[in-house]
């Protein structure tokens, strides 16, 4: 029974998960060390010494999506998500969807709630 379990054990290869070796490893550290690098340079220099560049929504969009890169590349390769199936990838995509939109209806609902509630007062002068 025992040389049983240990056939399929020695038939389980590890190297089918893909992984990443040494190299990848380090080229995928490079890279978000570059994103961050990026994101100092236009907050600091290009925002804040410079002045080169105006706080405002085209600023937050850049610092949004170099985020979600990095984010990716987290996800990607440290968390191991690239090289599992393409099943399990689309379940965690779709949940994330749905916390992101979770997320902006409840920005969306405390923005209106914030400013149609502050013009009428919750306890009436007497």
């Amino acid at each position: 029974m025992s040389h049983h379990h240990e056939n399929i054990a020695a038939g389980h290869d590890h190297g089918d998960h893909g992984g990443m070796d040494k190299k990848g490893i380090w080229k995928v550290f490079f890279i978000l060390l570059a994103l961050t690098a990026l994101e100092f340079l236009i907050a600091l220099g290009f925002v804040h010494h410079w002045g080169i560049v105006e706080k405002g929504m085209l600023l937050n969009a850049v610092y949004i999506v170099l985020t979600l890169v990095k984010a990716f590349y987290i996800v990607a390769y440290f968390m191991h998500l690239k090289f599992e199936r393409s099943g399990f990838i689309v379940c965690c995509a779709i949940g994330f969807i749905f916390i992101a939109y979770f997320i902006v209806l409840m920005l969306v609902e405390g923005d209106y709630l914030l400013h149609h509630l502050q013009s009428h007062p919750v306890f009436p002068a007497k």
